[in-house]
């Protein structure tokens, strides 16, 4: 409760609340956020184009591998994962991006890169071209280890930002203190592929959270 009502007080946002009800399997917690965007200028999952950058803000992986060390009773202090722990919002970044014109589709990474982007994808009616060498890995612990493919690939709950801007816009390589990193394109085809570590190409399914789906086990972190 602490948590949350720090967090609610650096952003603004009135905790109220809520539901009562009886629980025969423990305590379960269900947040819903409302917010408000000037009339006209949302930014859609739905303005992506061929030959668009795409771009992520922050690291990924980092809540998901946690959880996943969490499952195998790891002993773990928060402050050695902090993405799971302590997670902040990033509405500084999408107000700047919406104020500057620089994205032109965009996507909360709640659910996995795979997923999310998959999301922007069908929306937009195209696909995308992702190099895995670029993405920007988490590393949780002590001594701070990378994660694994699973996590930055498929891991969601890290809620960093997914946008695409046009080619000839190049976002900046920090908003708001938060490091920004070009991850690949947009494409014209349905695909979306992942140029590997080695080079070769593969299509890049999605293996992140997808609502009345059981959710995917996870490895890991390397």
């Amino acid at each position: 409760m602490r948590g949350f009502l720090k967090l609610a007080s650096q952003f603004g946002v009135t905790l109220a609340g809520g539901d009562t009800s009886q629980s025969p399997g423990g305590v379960l917690a269900d947040i819903i956020v409302v917010g408000s965007v000037p009339k006209g200028k949302a930014i859609m999952r739905s303005g992506a184009r061929p030959s668009d950058r795409i771009y992520v803000s922050g690291a990924l992986g980092g809540s998901a591998a946690t959880v996943a060390l969490l499952g195998q009773k790891k002993k773990i202090k928060p402050e050695w994962f902090p993405k799971h722990f302590f997670p902040v919002p990033r509405i500084q970044i999408g107000q700047i991006l919406r104020a500057k014109n620089i994205a032109n589709s965009m996507i909360d990474l709640s659910d996995g890169l795979s997923t999310d982007l998959s999301h922007i994808c069908e929306e937009s009616g195209c696909g995308a071209e992702i190099v895995e060498r670029a993405i920007p890995k988490a590393h949780i612990g002590r001594p701070a280890r990378e994660v694994g493919a699973d996590f930055f690939l498929h891991g969601g709950e890290d809620y960093e930002l997914l946008f695409t801007a046009r080619s000839r816009t190049r976002a900046p390589a920090k908003i708001a203190g938060v490091q920004i990193t070009e991850i690949g394109r947009i494409t014209r085809g349905k695909r979306i592929l992942l140029v590997n570590r080695n080079g070769s190409e593969s299509e890049l399914k999605p293996k992140g959270w997808e609502h009345f789906r059981e959710r995917s086990r996870r490895s890991e972190p390397k």
